[in-house]
């Protein structure tokens, strides 16, 4: 059994939220297996749990230096990590939704445009989402493909590439190299599959401070609270130009608000607690989820969902990996190591994190408070933690106050327990 490096702890209080695509996926296989076996009848647990383990099996992927998996997840020293990645695949079923992404110059191939690694701990149980920019360019080591060929390692590449040259295996060597991390599992979903499992859940509330207007993705919303679902949904995840500077560390943020919001959805009674929504779930989540051979066991989903379904709402954490500005490339980013590393220490100790960084009108999204919805004022100053070039500048880490850690002000991010609103591009 591998063990896990441990390092220091997770809370959060300011920034942006949680991340899109591809952590639907895992919050849903949690409530999946949960609501069906230990809701549902024995006979009827065991039909469903059969019928999902034959959809989970179909196109399994084998993680280069998968170890077995235990019979009971505690037995990962240090907690475990499931990569959730999200690819912008053109089904044929929902191709005519993209325009030139699917039909024109922009057609063919498949990347990883979310990549999110989220770390389960030990007790006390507590779950960090650590979402990485589809820029980040980085080395990309060799892969094993499915067909059993490797592919070349690369020393620069942008992260969301990693698909295109050996698949769901390759983004989790990719992003297992960067971090240091093990990851015991993985799964990855399409742009179709990300409207059905929204469509099955009955679609997620996300908050607007001001309108976003997005011809790119043909997203048009004014102020306020809507729910989004199907087609919503993915222009909402996909929104680039629509929130803060029009970057993609902009629409990570946004995207971590609808993960955020989707994690009290599913943990909530609204969904665990409901069987016929929880099954529609299971269903769903699996046909549209090519997942790692670790993650077929429908067991080992159970627990996976008993592992996280307690977990407060303040200790459930979404993060963004800290960059700079690429020196080759002002359009693209690099990793900022130091706060990189601080962030990796805290969270395989298992503390309490804290994020001390402060929203501006760069950012996707802005706190909301009691008093207001009012996105930051215009700065001149550069977003934190992709403006600027490589230094010491905001890399080291607070003394920690009563057992949380403050994380340096590079790393943006918040808890489910923050409400965040989008920081559209419309000023009203």
């Amino acid at each position: 059994m591998s063990e896990k490096i441990r390092r220091r702890r997770t809370v959060a209080r300011h920034g942006q939220l949680r991340t899109p695509g591809p952590i639907s996926q895992l919050l849903k296989i949690l409530g999946v297996a949960l609501a069906v076996v230990l809701v549902s009848g024995i006979s009827v647990g065991a039909f469903v749990v059969s019928d999902l383990y034959g959809t989970a099996t179909a196109d399994a992927v084998e993680l280069d230096g998968q170890k077995s998996v235990p019979p009971d997840i505690s037995e990962y020293e240090g907690g475990f990590d499931l990569l959730l990645v999200g690819t912008d695949s053109c089904e044929e079923e929902y191709a005519h939704l993209f325009g030139n992404r699917c039909s024109g110059s922009d057609a063919g191939g498949t990347l990883n445009d979310v990549n999110i690694l989220m770390h389960v701990s030990e007790e006390p149980r507590r779950i960090t989402a650590v979402s990485f920019p589809r820029d980040l360019m980085l080395p990309i080591p060799e892969c094993t493909r499915e067909d059993g060929s490797t592919t070349s390692a690369m020393s620069k590449q942008p992260l969301n590439t990693a698909y295109s040259y050996g698949g769901l295996n390759c983004v989790a060597t990719t992003v297992s190299a960067l971090t240091g991390q093990d990851i015991e599992f993985a799964g990855a979903v399409t742009f179709g599959g990300v409207i059905e499992i929204t469509d099955a859940i009955g679609g997620v509330d996300v908050c607007l401070a001001s309108p976003i207007q997005d011809y790119h993705t043909g997203l048009n919303m004014d102020a306020g609270t809507h729910t989004v679902s199907g087609l919503k949904a993915l222009q909402f995840l996909r929104t680039r130009h629509g929130v803060g500077d029009g970057s993609d560390l902009g629409r990570i943020g946004n995207q971590q608000q609808y993960m955020s919001s989707l994690a009290r959805k599913l943990i909530s009674g609204e969904v665990l607690g409901n069987v016929p929504v929880m099954l529609r779930l299971a269903h769903t989540a699996l046909s549209n989820l090519e997942a790692s051979t670790s993650l077929t066991n429908p067991m080992t989903i159970v627990q996976v969902g008993l592992a996280v379904k307690d977990v407060p709402f303040e200790d459930i954490v979404f993060l963004q990996y800290p960059t700079f500005t690429d020196p080759d490339n002002a359009n693209k980013v690099v990793p900022d190591s130091a706060s990189a590393l601080a962030m990796w220490d805290a969270i395989n100790a298992n503390q309490q994190l804290q994020v001390t960084h402060e929203n501006t009108a760069n950012d996707g999204v802005v706190v909301k408070d009691e008093a207001s919805t009012e996105p930051p004022e215009e700065t001149t100053e550069p977003a934190a933690p992709t403006e600027g070039t490589e230094g010491t500048e905001g890399t080291e880490t607070p003394a920690p106050t009563e057992g949380v850690t403050q994380l340096p002000d590079s790393i943006r991010g918040n808890s489910a327990a923050q409400q965040t609103c989008s920081n559209g591009n419309v000023r009203q």
